[in-house]
Parts: C-alpha cells; structure tokens; sequence
C-alpha cells in the first residue's frame, strides 16, 4: 500500500518509456562508465574553468538563484524519502531489516525508480559547487570527492558482493575518515597563541621579578 505513489501515479498524466524507469544499460541516462567519466571531467573543466575565469572579478551573489536550488533539491529529496519510506517499510515489517535491504523481493519496480531519480539528484547536486565557484567560495577538495563517489547506481544483489567491492568499500570508508580529519584540522586547528619573546617570561623582566 502506497498511498502518495498512487496518488501522484493517478494525477499526473505522465508515460515515461522503460529505459527511464527502470535500469538499462547503454540506454538509461548515465548508466555506463565512459558516460559518467564524461561527465564528471566536464563538471571539474567547468569548476576550474570558472574558477580561473572569476580570478579578477567580483563574486556574484545570486542568492536568489541559491536558495531556489536548494529549495528545489530539499523538497524533493523529501519527496523522494516518503515515497521510498512508504514502499519498503511494509516490506521490512514483513521479513524484517535485512530481507528489506538484502532480498531481491524488495528491488521493486517504484524502488527501482526512486533510486534512479536519487542517482540523478547528485548530478544536481553538483550545481552546488557551481554555485560556489561563481560566489569565490572555498571549495575543498571533500567535497568534490564526496560528489564523485556518490555517482554509483545502486544494483540489486543478495548482500553478499564479491571481493572487489569489499576492497573498494574499505578504500573509500578509509578516504572518508581522511578526509574527516582533514576537514577537522582545517575547521578547528587554532593559529598559535605563544607570546613572543619581549623580555617577559615567567613573571620575569630585564632580571626582575614583576610586582
């Protein structure tokens, strides 16, 4: 039971052919590798592109622009969340947390679509970065690898994976926590507070003790 897929299903006239509902290699928007390389290197080429086109401007505001981008971005990735809540919650009710991630019963054909429609949100969001260049904004480097490997569509399996994608999973937990802390000594690392040497040092002065 899905009551606001099947609202949103009844009111709105749309027939989108099945390489936009469900994932089909070479014909799905962005489902092959030199597709998706494509793009990202055209996204960074933008980045800097911008970046070095700015270097003897002023920054633009557009805050307008921003917060209707990331109106746009919130409300439907809360969409998105209560229609995803919606079509695996009595799944998991049923067989429980692992059947609901793990069991090829709960690839649906509407889970299917929300994670397509997720998969191509992180393409929008990549606007953000855009958004900064044009402001002058820092852009640190966490942020576009956070980006870059959000890009993976997810596939149906039965949990297990195989050895490449345990590799792959610990190398980019490992990046993660790098760049955690590297996001850490950047936010929070104080500049030195030791006083320079003036002749003063342990309540002594030119010989004396101060009074």
């Amino acid at each position: 039971m899905a009551p606001l897929a099947d609202f949103l299903v009844a009111h709105l006239p749309i027939s989108l052919p099945t390489h936009l509902t469900s994932y089909v290699p070479g014909k799905t928007p962005l489902s092959t590798t030199p597709a998706v390389l494509g793009t990202l290197v055209a996204y960074l080429a933008v980045i800097f592109g911008i970046k070095a086109l700015m270097t003897d401007r002023q920054p633009h505001r557009l805050n307008a622009l921003f917060q209707t981008h990331n109106v746009i971005l919130s409300s439907g990735s809360l969409l998105l969340l209560v229609l995803m809540l919606e079509e695996i919650l009595p799944i998991m009710w049923t067989g429980g947390v692992f059947h609901a991630l793990c069991a090829t019963e709960a690839w649906t054909p509407r889970m299917e679509f929300y994670y397509m429609i997720n998969y191509y949100f992180k393409y929008l969001e990549l606007l953000d970065t855009v958004f900064l260049a044009l402001k002058k904004k820092p852009m640190p480097y966490s942020h576009m690898v956070v980006k870059y490997y959000a890009n993976a569509l997810p596939n149906v399996g039965d949990c297990a994976g195989s050895e490449g994608a345990a590799i792959f999973g610990c190398a980019l937990l490992t990046s993660y926590l790098g760049l955690f802390i590297n996001f850490y000594f950047q936010t929070y690392k104080k500049p030195s507070s030791k006083p320079k040497a003036n002749g003063v040092a342990k309540g002594k002065s030119n010989g004396h003790k101060a009074e």
